[in-house]
């Protein structure tokens, strides 16, 4: 930990404007959401199948990078000083993707979730009742969203403000854009060394009590859109699954944005190094391990308890019909970054990485598409066609364009750093004695 070397002084720098990137993002989010409200006047089910999936993807994504920032925080690690920043720009889209969130609360009924139907005959789904109807439905997404979103925008605004009160006026960098967010965000004032030491503070009690929400909520979700489907089906491992996917695309998506800022500026290559990228490399290897485990999990205790009510979910995604595209996706999110990602030297050559976080990213698209799909897929109907890659635009102009609103407003880089605490046992030694172990 002593060893990682952060500089004494970190300039404020910021991803540059580009007229061109925004129209061409526009454009992305004018075609994914047209094609998505043709498709809904000629096969409305599809349209929503669609729209329900890449909303589970890239509002899990988005806030499995903030909680990349969370688990940091928690470990008061300080490898990832240049990169934090990073992984706390994707949140920027949760305010998008609650409002994106309304539309399935009100437009989808019958036609999306089964045991609405199922509830007047089903004796199995009556006993569920408590949980699946509809209004309570509602509001716990709109509750649970409302308090995880929350906090985590809090605790991007607590990891912000001290940065913006340390940036000098007249920057050469400054705009009026800029200076309107500072003025919003740092306003009260209380000096750096205060708000650094505020802003730690909260931080740290935020982060745990953030992590426990987010595994709660994403649970919750996880549950509602996808699990609930398969009305008589139920895992205990299914809700961790998933939000435990959104964290290691939050990991992914931290190692795309610090590959393709390392090539926009030789200031943003120089920070973020090799030891970031063997970190971040590592991470990715890691979890893509851990998810492989996840599934493999679920699925062995189904196969050796051989219950056909368990079996049904396994079966729809192996047969003939979604049988490839689980193996592609299987393929995209293990294989590939296992086989990858081995050894030292890989993690650290940022092309390389960079391609692989992008192929596994492809594979958690595609999972959370087969997680809702093949439960409302009509016999001898296409699986995955044109339509759903064209309303991912949609989703994914509106969030590459947040993004790129976040790091052209705020320092690309955090410029304030947290202090560094003695760890527990260097804390109960003698100050002579903890002094000479730093």
């Amino acid at each position: 930990m002593h060893d990682i070397h952060v500089p004494s002084e970190i300039e404020a720098r910021y991803l540059p404007r580009n007229p061109a990137t925004s129209l061409v993002l526009g454009a992305l989010t004018l075609v994914g959401f047209g094609a998505f409200a043709f498709l809904l006047t000629s096969d409305p089910d599809r349209a929503w199948q669609a729209y329900v999936s890449n909303w589970l993807f890239f509002a899990s994504v988005a806030q499995g990078a903030i909680m990349v920032g969370v688990a940091t925080t928690i470990t008061k690690a300080r490898w990832n000083w240049s990169v934090r920043r990073i992984s706390l720009a994707f949140g920027a889209f949760l305010p998008v993707a609650f409002i994106l969130v309304i539309p399935m609360l009100i437009g989808l009924r019958e036609n999306y979730f089964p045991w609405i139907e199922q509830m007047a005959y089903d004796p199995i789904v009556q006993l569920k009742e408590a949980y699946l109807n509809i209004p309570f439905l509602v509001a716990r997404n709109v509750v649970g969203l409302t308090i995880l979103f929350g906090l985590s925008l809090m605790f991007i605004y607590f990891a912000l403000r001290p940065d913006l009160g340390s940036v000098r006026d007249g920057d050469a960098e400054d705009d009026a854009g800029r200076a309107r967010w500072r003025q919003r965000l740092a306003s009260g004032w209380r000096g750096q060394d205060e708000e650094v030491a505020r802003s730690w503070a909260r931080m740290k009690v935020m982060a745990p009590a953030l992590a426990l929400v987010f595994a709660l909520v994403m649970s919750i979700v996880a549950i509602d859109w996808a699990m609930s489907l398969e009305s008589h089906w139920f895992s205990m491992l299914f809700p961790a699954w998933y939000f435990m996917g959104a964290f290691w695309g939050g990991i992914l998506l931290t190692v795309v944005g610090a590959v393709l800022l390392k090539r926009k500026a030789p200031y943003f290559d120089e920070h973020i190094g090799p030891q970031q990228l063997h970190d971040l490399g590592k991470l990715a290897f890691g979890f893509s391990i851990f998810w492989a485990y996840l599934v493999f999990s679920q699925y062995i205790v189904i196969w050796y308890g051989k219950l056909p009510w368990e079996q049904v979910w396994v079966i729809d995604r192996s047969g003939a019909d979604w049988g490839g595209l689980s193996l592609v996706m299987i393929t995209l999110c293990f294989f590939i970054p296992f086989v990858a990602l081995i050894g030292r030297n890989p993690k650290m050559i940022p092309g390389w990485i960079g391609s692989v976080a992008l192929l596994a990213l492809a594979g958690l698209w595609l999972e959370r598409f087969i997680l809702v799909a093949p439960t409302l897929h009509e016999a001898g109907t296409p699986t995955l066609t044109l339509w759903e890659p064209l309303i991912a635009l949609g989703f994914l102009g509106l969030f590459i364009g947040t993004t790129r609103w976040f790091l052209t407003t705020f320092p690309v880089i955090q410029i304030w750093q947290p202090p560094q605490e003695p760890e527990s046992l260097e804390a109960e030694l003698p100050p002579e004695e903890a002094a000479a172990r730093v």
